[in-house]
């Protein structure tokens, strides 16, 4: 076999390489460097299995998240941005407790560092 037979088909950034059934050793080698190339995540989740979200379970243990729980659940992506957003930043009740917080906090150390 010649190495073009091994880049018929796949031999594109784009397109995985394909495996005929022979020189698996090479074409393993070349797929690990494409997924890499793709994503190092995509790379991890074939090696180690995909990320199943978690939540606590009792005592140390955790159990697998239900699937209407995921924020990959959201049907466009408005909704996912304002799920994403709120998950992080909190609502707009919670960021303005959090800034009044943080201003009694400064105003508390402020007042110390002049006594």
């Amino acid at each position: 076999m010649t190495s073009v037979e091994f880049l018929e088909e796949g031999a594109s950034v784009a397109r995985p390489p394909a495996f005929n059934g022979a020189a698996y050793m090479y074409w393993k080698e070349r797929m690990l460097i494409f997924l890499e190339a793709c994503s190092v995540d995509i790379l991890e989740a074939v090696i180690d299995g995909p990320y199943v979200p978690t939540v606590a379970g009792t005592g140390d243990s955790s159990i697998p998240k239900p699937r209407s729980d995921w924020v990959s659940n959201c049907k466009i992506a408005k909704e996912m941005w304002d799920t994403l957003q709120q998950t992080h930043e909190g609502t707009t009740d919670v960021k303005r407790a959090r800034i009044n917080t943080l201003m009694h906090e400064y105003e508390l150390f402020n007042t110390l560092m002049h006594e």
